[in-house]
């Protein structure tokens, strides 16, 4: 019997042996393919989608605390603590110098928003909650969109459009689709609301490191990109802003994104895994 030279410990026919085919397969019809290295191996895959649903886990306990009047410190504490009750450890923290467990960012804020005990949430904020969780060495990461007392209709179809791209999207791809089709279902979409996607950060491949390949920009052409194969785990992640879709970085902590503009973001995360049948939402 031939093991699989992966190291999953199985054998090669129920391992990487179709992945191999495939690769060549859509190879020679000059298409770009993943790595066998994109593709994760049945051990893996087990791993990343129990680290997944523990990730599903901390978000829900998130769920049930935020509200008006607790700082985004609070939900530090929070994601922390539930993360390693359920036998999890908190990606971000110290990840490239990340100070918190948790990215908390509110209203212009694109992404990675640092918690801290001086900003409290109050009504009408709309609020995203990033969490990234490993289990025995396996990422699950995902991200929710919260809302803080009444909002504005603005923010609420924000939010809605948001809800509904990164759904449209995950129900058009399966394995043969293209990394294009995410980007272009999410784009077409958002700018039919008269919203704008945000380029410069997308979702990723995830599940044995926090950030791998490939990158999977929420902007695209149907049909093009890298061919989708069964076992690839990636986050699509739409940031979709309520103006235009620049950015910029705060000079001061060099983490945090905001709208160039002013103007509203709202951001959705799930983390799923290509089957051979379709797709399977492992964190969301």
């Amino acid at each position: 019997m031939e093991l699989c030279s992966c190291g999953s410990g199985l054998p090669y026919e129920n391992c990487h042996k179709n992945a191999e085919e495939l690769i060549k397969k859509y190879k020679a019809q000059r298409q770009q393919t993943p790595t066998l290295k994109m593709i994760k191996n049945p051990v893996q895959i087990e791993g990343i989608r129990e680290a997944g649903r523990i990730n599903s886990l901390v978000l829900d306990a998130v769920s049930k605390m935020i509200r008006e009047g607790i700082t985004t410190e609070d939900i530090n504490r929070v994601v922390d603590s539930e993360t390693r009750k359920l036998g999890g450890i908190p990606a971000p923290l110290n990840y490239e110098g990340f100070p918190k467990s948790v990215c908390v960012s509110i209203n212009s804020q694109v992404c990675h928003g640092i918690p801290d005990n001086h900003t409290y949430l109050k009504k009408g904020d709309i609020v995203n909650v990033d969490c990234t969780t490993i289990v025995n060495g396996y990422f699950g990461d995902a991200s929710r969109m919260f809302t803080i007392g009444e909002i504005t209709p603005q923010a609420d179809r924000l939010i809605k459009v948001t809800r509904e791209s990164i759904a449209l999207a995950i129900s058009k791809i399966g394995p043969g689709a293209h990394l294009g089709d995410i980007g272009f279902y999410i784009n077409r979409l958002a700018v039919k609301n008269g919203f704008s996607v945000v380029r410069e950060v997308g979702g990723h491949g995830v599940g044995l490191a926090m950030h791998e390949d490939p990158f999977v920009a929420h902007v695209g052409d149907l049909g093009r990109g890298m061919v989708l194969l069964p076992g690839m785990v990636f986050t699509i992640e739409p940031m979709i802003n309520a103006g235009k879709r620049g950015v910029f970085v705060d000079a001061a902590n060099g983490w945090t994104i905001y709208t160039a503009d002013g103007s509203l973001s709202a951001q959705e995360e799930s983390t799923v895994l290509i089957t051979e049948t379709g797709v399977e939402i492992l964190s969301k």
